[in-house]
């Protein structure tokens, strides 16, 4: 229960990783703002948060568009009356060859998991200055963001990038009390992967699930990753135990990718 009385943003937070994510800072005493741009995903998910004990609110949100990243954060103190923790998880996938890749697609991802990271750093900060509270900034890299993963090219770039602005928001805001971390998943059993698996199908002519199967094989602990798996990791970032740690973005992948 180490984040009782904290206020945690999880964006993303309808389904998937996000939601474990939600519900495991929920379990560990944080009131919720849960941001997705399903409402009927979302209302779930506070109802789930609220049978825990804490309040939750919610918030739809497209995470590429800087001015409703900032509305959100602002129904956080209107709503919850501050703001602690801020995990920006809102993500897409891409399977594309690098050589059939078109500047939509480019710009589309880019958005989503670059600018929506940008966009959350800037209002979180901006909101624990404000405050004047020493907050907890938490991005959704990937394994991806580690390693260059074939048809998966444009989707690794964005996952580096966030890498890089997580490195550069931890040296820019250190002053101020703030810490910023990212979480590196791999194989998560999502809605996510079961789109990569069948565009990866189409692409390849693999079977549908043979990609996934591939991946899971390769995993030294032998299973694919769950919510909760991630969601760990994220708890731990957002406590005190992590109050020493920032710029980082360790990989808890089952044991796929090594650094």
């Amino acid at each position: 229960m180490h984040s009782v009385g904290k206020v945690a943003l999880v964006t993303g937070a309808g389904q998937g990783i996000g939601r474990g994510i939600a519900l495991r800072l929920a379990r560990d005493g944080a009131d919720l703002v849960i941001v997705d741009l399903n409402p009927e995903k979302m209302e779930a998910v506070a109802k789930e948060a609220r049978a825990l004990g804490r309040r939750a609110t919610t918030f739809v949100a497209d995470v590429s568009d800087r001015a409703q990243v900032h509305a959100a954060v602002d129904h956080a103190v209107h709503t919850l009356g501050g703001l602690d923790i801020m995990v920006n998880n809102a993500g897409i996938a891409q399977v594309q060859p690098l050589l059939d890749v078109t500047p939509e697609e480019v710009e589309r991802i880019f958005r989503i998991n670059v600018q929506g990271v940008l966009w959350g750093i800037q209002a979180a900060a901006a909101t624990f200055k404000k405050l004047g509270r020493k907050g907890k900034i938490i991005n959704a890299s990937s394994i991806a963001g580690h390693d260059g993963f074939a048809l998966l090219g444009v989707y690794s770039a964005t996952k580096f990038a966030v890498r890089a602005l997580t490195q550069a928001a931890a040296k820019e805001l250190a002053a101020d009390g703030i810490t910023v971390n990212a979480y590196c998943p791999g194989v998560v059993g999502t809605d996510m992967w079961v789109e990569i698996d069948k565009r990866m199908a189409a692409v390849t002519g693999a079977p549908v699930g043979a990609t996934y199967k591939k991946y899971v094989e390769g995993i030294a602990l032998g299973r694919a990753e769950t919510p909760d798996d991630v969601a760990g990791l994220v708890s731990f970032l957002a406590s005190p135990d992590a109050d020493y740690m920032t710029g980082q973005a360790p990989l808890i992948d089952g044991g796929l990718v090594y650094r």
